[in-house]
């Protein structure tokens, strides 16, 4: 569904030139749950960018069902923003002054259709992430979880394919994370694609594929295998292009149902 082939990014930071992505190739498919991981400036969130048609990529192509989507115009972007992507962010982004329901609405708003159009989707949503009886509530009066579940539910909304998630734990306790997480795979079972960039390693569990991000490079690309007893393991996918010689991925690593998967992880 999409496909990335030897995308670049670099960014201007005072005199210096900061190579984000150097020759990110990877492909997403329908109905994958895919976690980025890597440390702070692997270029995680430039990667989501280019993905959700934020930015551009210097050189290179990302196509979303094979078509072109790295040299969109500005309106072309925002139309494909509207229209093929939903997003989910850390800090919730919802207005204060509006319902969950209205909040959840919004994006249908954004593209001319009217409030009272819009409310029945926007409650079907609410109840799909388990807060039909909230819908009249404004953030304040809601928990961080359930602000976030409206965030998914506005997500939703456009009836988008690719889903992206941006740090969507980052601000829960544990067990409330765990639960969007939940949501979030579940959301995978109807053919969405969920991309997720996250600095949880608890999080990988509930994921197929685990992206590690090093320096601009992937550094390897995992497949999450799940055992009936519950336990996890990744299991590489394929090499790491970005591993010299003298550098070595650790293998298979098994962890027990209720412990934090330990993922592979390049060493500099």
């Amino acid at each position: 569904m999409l496909e990335l082939t030897d995308v670049t990014k670099q960014y201007r930071v005072g005199e210096q030139t900061v190579r984000a992505l150097d020759g990110i190739s990877l492909r997403i498919e329908a109905g994958e749950f895919t976690a980025i991981v890597g440390p702070s400036g692997s270029g995680k969130s430039t990667l989501l960018h280019l993905l959700g048609a934020l930015d551009s990529p210097d050189s290179g192509s990302i196509r979303f069902q094979d078509k072109e989507i790295g040299d969109l115009d500005d309106d072309r972007q925002s139309e494909f923003r509207r229209h093929r992507v939903g997003f989910v962010f850390q800090f919730f982004n919802l207005l204060p002054t509006l319902t969950a329901w209205e909040n959840v609405a919004i994006p249908k708003l954004l593209d001319g259709t009217g409030l009272r159009k819009a409310k029945p989707r926007a409650l079907e949503l609410l109840e799909l992430v388990g807060l039909g009886d909230r819908a009249e509530h404004r953030p304040a009066e809601l928990s961080g979880g359930q602000m976030q579940r409206v965030a998914v539910a506005r997500a939703l909304i456009m009836d988008p394919p690719l889903i992206l998630a941006d740090e969507p734990t980052g601000n829960l306790d544990s067990k409330t994370g765990a639960s969007i997480l939940q949501l979030l795979a579940d959301i995978t079972k109807e053919g969405n694609s969920v991309v997720m960039v996250t600095h949880d390693m608890g999080a990988v569990r509930y994921c197929d594929r685990v992206i590690n991000l090093r320096d601009g490079l992937i550094g390897s690309i995992d497949r999450v295998e799940r055992a009936d007893d519950g336990a996890v393991r990744t299991v590489p996918e394929e090499p790491a292009a970005a591993i010299t010689a003298d550098e070595t991925v650790p293998g298979d690593e098994t962890v027990p149902g209720d412990e934090t998967v330990a993922t592979d992880e390049v060493r500099a």
